[in-house]
């Protein structure tokens, strides 16, 4: 039971001591037992709360960077009216900073045996689950003398699934697709690329495409068209190691990885070829492996939201283990993982081979952006100093680069804005050359 403003007032007014408020409601009758008797009946008409009912319904799930509306249903089973303040609790990250105080609490207004909803909208920041704390409510009586107030747990989870900005890419890589795939009138032809039709010659085609046969056949000259192989397969592996955890402007590179690994499911699944997914550090952190070509991006993004970078050095042994039982058959590997000296030097190069062996390997790497700004710093002594220092981290990163080239590995090291597209014209690539 608490003392409101007004019984405050109220108090004061009949000049009873504040003090006497508190510690019992027997001084209080004997002072003023008008006042007491006002706030005793207050305080009964006040509707229970531990009666109360509650239920949720609404979003379960929502990207980040978009809202989720998560409604309350309140029963009022009492034959009091109800007349409350509501405070909806969720984790701080549930809101963007200065919402949360008008977002959790709700006023409510029920008669007897009557229910009434309130919506509590949440803006996350950060990936994962959000899961309800608890409800508190406290109701009033008519006079707003004094209130009772209590707890209740009611569960629910919002699990907060990553944006994927690099969608907007998605139809400018899907028209190059059709370029490849002999939709539009340019085609290319690639050594693994499968015969797809014949059409008049054109002008500028490729002579080697002529189909002499076929020519003799008709009054025109008629060219073979090409497209690439389908039904391949391709392994998307994040290392969720230490190097993962690194802040990239104001995201680690895990999300900008995931981000990249999400553009490139959806543009290989338009192309006819299967996709999973291997998340690992030490151990398999999410494994997505044999879904249908609708079901794949909900798989990945459902999986990737409660992902974190785990603050342990990968185990590249485990990881080269885990990814050839992932994918015994020959298959387009994208190791998403740190180009830091050490960490490949140490632990991947020594099992590159076994990956290389029997499958295309493909290493996308987030690059810092601030490290090619301090390379052109000039002007100051600390600018010398920045420039001198980011030329050497650009030149080591080249090297590393440059090793893993020579186990016949394809690199792309790129800004977060801008790997998630370079991944996608690699994939192009490959694809265009024959390669998968």
């Amino acid at each position: 039971m608490a003392l409101t403003g007004r019984a405050a007032l109220l108090a004061a007014l009949g000049s009873v001591p504040v003090g006497l408020l508190a510690p019992s409601w027997t001084g209080l009758i004997a002072v003023n037992s008008p006042l007491a008797l006002a706030m005793m009946c207050d305080y009964a008409l006040a509707a229970p709360v531990r009666s109360l009912r509650f239920t949720r319904s609404g979003d379960t799930s929502v990207r980040l960077g978009d809202a989720a509306d998560v409604t309350l249903t309140i029963e009022n089973p009492s034959r009091r009216p109800l007349r409350a303040q509501l405070r909806d609790a969720w984790p701080p990250s549930s809101w963007t900073p200065g919402t949360e105080t008008t977002a959790s609490r709700h006023r409510v207004d029920a008669p007897p045996g009557e229910r009434r909803r309130v919506t509590t909208r949440l803006t996350p920041t950060r990936r994962g689950d959000r899961e309800a704390e608890r409800i508190t409510i406290r109701s009033y009586g008519p006079l707003g003398l004094l209130n009772r107030q209590g707890s209740h747990k009611v569960p629910w989870t919002v699990r907060v699934l990553p944006p994927f900005h690099s969608r907007k890419h998605l139809p400018s890589k899907l028209a190059r697709l059709r370029e490849l795939d002999g939709r539009t009138s340019l085609l290319t032809r690639g050594e693994g690329t499968e015969f797809d039709s014949l059409r008049e010659y054109v002008p500028g085609d490729d002579t080697r495409s002529i189909d002499w046969r076929a020519t003799a056949r008709q009054s025109a000259v008629a060219v073979r068209t090409w497209r690439p192989e389908r039904d391949r397969r391709i392994l998307l592996v994040l290392d969720t190691g230490r190097t993962s955890a690194g802040r990239v402007g104001d995201a680690p590179r895990l999300d900008a990885a995931m981000d990249a690994a999400l553009l490139l499911a959806a543009l290989a699944t338009r192309a006819g070829d299967r996709v999973d997914l291997l998340a690992y550090d030490r151990r398999v952190r999410a494994l997505v492996q044999g879904k249908a070509a609708g079901d794949i991006l909900p798989s990945f993004v459902n999986a990737m939201a409660t992902l974190e970078p785990e603050l342990v050095e990968t185990n590249s042994r485990g990881l080269a283990s885990t990814t050839l039982s992932t994918a015994p058959r020959r298959s387009l590997i994208v190791l998403l993982t740190s180009l830091d000296a050490a960490p490949v030097e140490e632990g991947l190069l020594p099992v590159l081979p076994r990956l290389t062996k029997g499958h295309t390997v493909v290493v996308a790497a987030v690059a810092d952006p601030r490290i090619q700004k301090m390379a052109t710093a000039r002007g100051t002594v600390d600018g010398v100093y920045e420039a001198a220092s980011a030329a050497q981290a650009q030149a080591e990163r080249r090297r590393t680069a440059e090793k893993l080239t020579r186990h016949g590995v394809t690199v792309v090291d790129a800004a977060p804005d801008e790997l998630a597209p370079a991944l996608a014209d690699a994939y192009l690539a490959l694809k265009a050359a024959g390669r998968l």
